[in-house]
């Protein structure tokens, strides 16, 4: 009986060295970062002159806040430069709600120049 070897020959090999190569280039097999560096985790906010509040989560594009009325705010978080981001908030009635953050806390002003100042957790 005749025996199979498994010996490659060179054009097999540098013919799957191409490949892997290729694959590796692509990103098939590089890690994918499930957070951009946009901060992110739980968000409190207080309205300056009647202290109602706004908190709720969130990370990058996927932001959601709930008033103290039941309201639901949903947002994103784009990166300005380095230690400043912007954000922007809708809710079901139309109204937004936007700022920017620095490296100490949030400011955001709505539609009727209320201030709201807060943090992230």
């Amino acid at each position: 009986m005749r025996q199979v070897s498994k010996v490659h020959t060179v054009s097999q090999l540098a013919s799957k060295a191409r490949i892997i190569e290729l694959m590796l280039r692509r990103g098939i097999f590089k890690r994918r970062r499930v957070h951009s560096s946009i901060p992110g985790g739980f968000f409190n906010f207080e309205e300056e002159s009647t202290t109602t509040r706004l908190y709720g989560f969130g990370h990058g594009d996927h932001l959601r806040l709930r008033d103290e009325f039941g309201n639901i705010w949903r947002g994103t978080a784009e990166k300005i430069s380095d230690d400043s981001v912007r954000y922007t908030f809708r809710d079901a009635n139309g109204r937004t709600i936007t700022g920017v953050s620095d490296g100490y806390g949030i400011v955001l002003r709505d539609g009727r120049g209320k201030t709201w100042r807060g943090f992230i957790d």
